[in-house]
C-alpha cells in the first residue's frame, strides 16, 4: 500500500540520532531525528521541537518511542516522515551499553552499509538511500569558525510565542564553529571524505566545555571527538540534506570500545 501525505500511521522507532537544533519558521526550533523502526528500517522524523516537548515526551537516544506520522509532500526522501509531536510516547527504557554495546549493535549493525562511497553511488543512481550507517577511519577533526550570532531572520523565528509545550528557560545558542570529520571509508578506492557533523551531543559538549574550560575548551573537546573517536570502534550515522539530496553529512556518532579479534570469534575447542 502506498501512503499519501494525508494518511496517519503509528510508528515504533528506536531513536539513534538527534541533531543540534536550528531555528524553524513554524515551530521556533527543531531537531532532525532519525532511528530504526521495529521492523528494521531507517526512518527520519521531522520536525521535532525537542526543547518544547512536554517532559514525559523527551526521549533520549536508544529509547523506543511511538508516534503518529504522515508522509510529507515537500520531502521526497523515502525515509522521511512528518511526526505529530503531541503524539510522541516513550515506550522503553534506554538500551544499555553493557557488554560492549551488544544490545545496541544487534539492532543497528544489520543496517550497516558497505561503505560511504557505496552509499553515495546508490543514492546517485536510485535517489535512495538517504540515511545510512558506515565505518570510517577518522583522519582529522576540523574545527572551523563560523558566525557566532543568529541572523535577524533566525532570531525572529526563535522569538516566536510557543503555541504548545514548555518554553525553554534559555534561548537556543548559536554554535560559533562548524565541526567536520575527514575520513576514509571501507571502499577499496575511497578518495577520502570531508563531512559536517551536526550531532546533538557534539554541540552540547562544546557549550559545556566552553563554559567550564573557557579558552582551553578545544583540548578537552578533541580528547573526546577526535582521539577517543579514533581509538574506539567508531561508526557514523549519515544522512542527506533536504535542500541538497546529493550532499551527505554526519548526523550521529556510535562509538563502542574496540573488541579484541579473539573475543569476536567463538572458540573451536
Amino acid at each position: 500500500m502506498v501512503h499519501t501525505g494525508t494518511e496517519r500511521q503509528t510508528k515504533k522507532v528506536l531513536i539513534t540520532v538527534r541533531t543540534y537544533p536550528v531555528p524553524s519558521k513554524s515551530l521556533i526550533e527543531v531537531s532532525c531525528t532519525a532511528g530504526i523502526t521495529d521492523d528494521g528500517h531507517w526512518i527520519r522524523l521531522y520536525p521535532v521541537p525537542y526543547r518544547f516537548l512536554d517532559y514525559d515526551k523527551r526521549f533520549t537516544k536508544y529509547q523506543y518511542i511511538e508516534a503518529q506520522v504522515t508522509k510529507p509532500t515537500s520531502d521526497t526522501r523515502p525515509e522521511s516522515y512528518r511526526v505529530d509531536p503531541e503524539t510522541i510516547s516513550v515506550v522503553s527504557p534506554v538500551i544499555p551499553t553493557t557488554n560492549t554495546w551488544q544490545q545496541r549493535k544487534a539492532v543497528i549493525y544489520p543496517l550497516k552499509a558497505r561503505s560511504m562511497c557505496d552509499l553515495q553511488e546508490e543514492r546517485n543512481l536510485a535517489r535512495q538511500p538517504t540515511l545510512g550507517f558506515i565505518k570510517p577511519t577518522i583522519t582529522k577533526l576540523v574545527i572551523k569558525p563560523t558566525s557566532p550570532e543568529w541572523t535577524e531572520a533566525e532570531l525572529a523565528r526563535l522569538r516566536q510565542f510557543p503555541l504548545f509545550g514548555n518554553a525553554p528557560k534559555s534561548e537556543l545558542v548559536k554554535l560559533p564553529f562548524d565541526f567536520r570529520y575527514q575520513f576514509v571509508c571501507e571502499h577499496s578506492d575511497c578518495p577520502g571524505h570531508d563531512m559536517l557533523c551536526t550531532d546533538w551531543e557534539m554541540g552540547w559538549s562544546y557549550l559545556k566545555w566552553k563554559a567550564k574550560y573557557e579558552s582551553n575548551w578545544e583540548q578537552e573537546f578533541r580528547k573526546t571527538y577526535e582521539r577517543m573517536m579514533q581509538e574506539n570502534d567508531t561508526h557514523f550515522f549519515v544522512g542527506t540534506l533536504h535542500g541538497n539530496p546529493s550532499a551527505w553529512i554526519v548526523i550521529g556518532l556510535f562509538y563502542p570500545p574496540k573488541v579484541a579479534e579473539s573475543a569476536q570469534q567463538p572458540s573451536l575447542f
